[in-house]
């Protein structure tokens, strides 16, 4: 017989932040740059303004009401995407640094440059 046992995700920390201008690296849409609006922390994922755009037709639900179609950012993996600089126009992974008041700052690792 089978053991059934529920299969549990295992949940990477998301070094990215909301707000983030971030550049897809993979899929449909590579190489397309938007900020982070919401972060998924359970399933990593991230909503990336004007990324990954799904149309959903919604049917009129009363009487007189007409339909509509509807677009949205659909999440995708937090993998696939990476940390934008727009002063030298390159992605990066990124850092922490720790400054003289104790603070941990977030460094692209490419250009050097401090993420707020």
């Amino acid at each position: 017989m089978r053991s059934s046992f529920k299969k549990t995700k295992v949940n990477t920390k998301i070094k990215l932040k909301k707000g983030d201008l971030v550049q897809v690296i993979s899929g449909s849409d590579k190489t397309k740059i938007g900020a982070i609006i919401a972060i998924i922390h359970k399933t990593s994922k991230v909503v990336v303004k004007g990324i990954n755009l799904k149309v959903k037709h919604k049917k009129p639900q009363q009487e007189g009401e007409t339909g509509e179609i509807i677009k949205f950012e659909a999440p995708i993996h937090s993998s696939n995407v990476m940390l934008f600089s727009e002063q030298n126009n390159i992605a990066s992974r990124s850092s922490v640094i720790i400054n003289d008041k104790g603070q941990k700052i977030r460094k692209l690792k490419k250009t050097g440059e401090l993420i707020k």
